[in-house]
């Protein structure tokens, strides 16, 4: 281990030990009582990454986030719809787009056979988040541990989720309601230099922008011929809706190149374009832009900060045996 490398380590253990203390989350809170928890899961998520589909690490990493924004980083994304219920999975902002479901339900029948009632999924998307930034070349972090499982989950309340046809001031009120600043938001979409996007979430962009003209004019033209090569019309002018293309350029690559892109209006989601909009946010991009190890330096700090929003921890919640149902 190089000495920068180290001093990142240093600086983010520091971090955790400060900022979360108060909320009961600890480093190496499973040393004792499930001492292989992180490595199980981090097992999972390389067997996946490796075998099954490389971009499962960005669905990873989306699904912490979609876990933290809702009711907070509870687990509460994981839990299946009922008869009586539509779950936050089920709703029109998660719908398809989730991925990395089996992984973690992989990671949790093997904890439940190890170390049986003590491993939460909260801190299973957690672990998971983590290791999917370092298997993309990204730098990881201590992750402070001891989140409990939440017992409601519904789709109403994904309205808590900003949406990728958010503006820069809508995006910036979405992450204050959650307490992060304007920078962490600039930091933590970063993470779409990863991963790939619905051709149904940036469509109107290419066909349907405005009364006065079909194709966005922020975008960079020969980049939106490449859009629309991957996101054609049907004859009855619908997209297929499991139609994809990826984010960037280097899809399974952490790196800072989602900020280029951003300068280049390169980018596929109106709420990255809207990020040259605004002069604080731009000043960012470019300074993200300039420094690749700044950004992922800053990157997992700012995962570490989204991953205390609205923990549970002591007896709140519960711990759950099948991360898809709560407990009877």
């Amino acid at each position: 281990m190089n000495l920068s490398v180290l001093f990142v380590m240093v600086m983010l253990y520091t971090m955790c030990f400060q900022v979360l203390k108060t909320q009961q989350l600890q480093v190496g809170f499973y040393r004792t009582n499930c001492s292989n928890a992180e490595s199980i899961v981090r097992q999972e998520v390389e067997r996946a990454f490796f075998f099954d589909d490389k971009g499962i690490a960005a669905g990873l990493i989306r699904l912490h986030f979609h876990d933290c924004f809702v009711r907070g980083c509870d687990g509460s994304v994981l839990i299946d719809s009922t008869p009586n219920n539509v779950a936050e999975k089920d709703s029109p902002a998660n719908g398809i787009s989730l991925r990395g479901l089996d992984v973690i339900d992989r990671a949790k029948a093997r904890l439940e056979a190890a170390c049986r009632g003590v491993v939460s999924c909260a801190d299973i998307l957690a672990f998971a988040a983590r290791d999917s930034t370092e298997i993309t070349k990204g730098i990881g972090w201590p992750v402070p541990a001891g989140r409990r499982d939440g017992r409601v989950s519904l789709a109403a309340e994904t309205v808590a989720l900003p949406p990728p046809t958010f503006n820069v001031t809508q995006s910036t009120q979405a992450f204050a309601n959650k307490g992060l600043s304007q920078k962490d938001m600039v930091i933590l979409l970063g993470a779409h230099t990863v991963g790939r996007s619905h051709c149904t979430s940036f469509s109107k962009r290419l066909y349907n922008f405005s009364p006065t003209t079909s194709q966005d004019p922020s975008l960079d033209p020969f980049f939106a011929w490449f859009l629309k090569s991957q996101c054609p019309l049907d004859g009855q002018g619908n997209i297929d809706p499991n139609s994809v293309v990826q984010m960037n350029r280097s899809p399974n690559l952490q790196d800072n190149s989602y900020y280029a892109d951003i300068s280049a209006h390169r980018v596929v989601l109106t709420s990255d374009e809207t990020l040259n909009s605004n002069s604080q946010t731009l000043s960012l991009v470019n300074e993200y832009a300039s420094n690749n190890t700044k950004w992922l330096i800053d990157f997992a700090g700012a995962m570490v900060k989204m991953s205390k929003i609205g923990v549970l921890t002591g007896t709140a919640g519960e711990i759950r045996s099948n991360c898809r149902v709560i407990n009877p």
